[in-house]
């Protein structure tokens, strides 16, 4: 796994126990899991804008936003970057025809 992706994933764990009120990523996770969706819904859109404007800068910029907020979601669901990166491994190789075929069965 990347180390900026692990150093982040450690942080994010850390925030939990922080004041909502000094962090944002704590005020995410005080504010529960529908906020911590509708941001990442935000992102989405923000990263959809950001590729149909051609700007490589920007859409790098909104990528980043958008992960970071996957990552917190995966952070308040018990799980880490190391599990999409799994899934990804899993998935190497594979036609995405025959692993969406995989999913149906």
């Amino acid at each position: 796994m990347s180390d900026i992706l692990q150093q982040l994933a450690q942080v994010l764990e850390q925030r939990k126990l922080e004041s909502a009120d000094k962090s944002y990523v704590a005020s995410l996770y005080a504010k529960g899991l529908d906020t911590i969706l509708k941001k990442i819904g935000e992102e989405a859109a923000e990263t959809i804008i950001a590729g149909k404007g051609g700007d490589n800068q920007q859409i790098i910029y909104e990528t980043a936003d958008l992960w970071f907020h996957c990552m917190i979601l995966l952070a308040n669901q018990g799980l880490g970057p190391e599990d999409v990166l799994n899934e990804l491994q899993r998935r190497f190789g594979l036609s995405g025809l025959d692993e969406k075929s995989q999913r149906s069965s």
